[in-house]
């Protein structure tokens, strides 16, 4: 399946959250420089825990601000609010081929969130050096997505060069 051929619909970020809630995500955004942005989004989370647009906004966040433990669970609350719209396992690692052949044509943006988000997950791994589960992720995502859209041929890759170089430098202090 290709996942760019697609029709975009019911994208997460066209649903708008309260005015409060937008007014708390602009307000982060504005005082990033500061340093006073954790404090309206972790407001805006209170109000809308399920957001997307919140969760994305939080994970910039701390991403940007290298707190990958965060941000890792940040992702992971956003992969399994994803999961609830869509026929997909709760565990990644019964993902197949089939559940994303099956999924209706109206929720492919949905199918591709989830994807990007897996592919989130399994970068934060390999900046956190999980370096086997990053592959595990990319592996998956490699073999669900035969068209390469979602890009985590290059990632793998990534990975994979990184636990060569990891091994001869054990062999090496050996």
């Amino acid at each position: 399946m290709d996942l760019l051929d697609f029709e975009a619909i019911d994208l997460y970020y066209d649903k708008e959250d309260s005015e409060d809630v937008q007014t708390l995500i602009n307000q982060a955004g504005n005082n990033y420089e500061n340093g006073a942005a954790e404090l309206p989004l972790l407001k805006a989370y209170l109000r809308a825990p399920e957001s997307l647009n919140v969760l994305v906004a939080i994970n910039r966040f701390y991403y940007y601000q290298h707190r990958l433990e965060e941000a890792l669970l940040i992702s992971e609350k956003a992969i399994n609010i994803i999961i609830a719209r869509l026929d997909f396992p709760t565990d990644w690692r019964q993902l197949s081929m089939q559940h994303i052949t099956d999924a209706p044509k109206e929720q492919l943006s949905w199918v591709r969130l989830y994807l990007f988000t897996l592919k989130s997950i399994g970068f934060l791994k390999l900046r956190m050096l999980e370096l086997d589960e990053s592959r595990e992720i990319f592996e998956k995502l490699v073999s669900v997505d035969t068209e390469n859209r979602i890009g985590g041929q290059a990632l793998l890759d990534l990975v994979r060069n990184s636990q060569a170089e990891v091994r001869r430098n054990q062999f090496s202090v050996a």
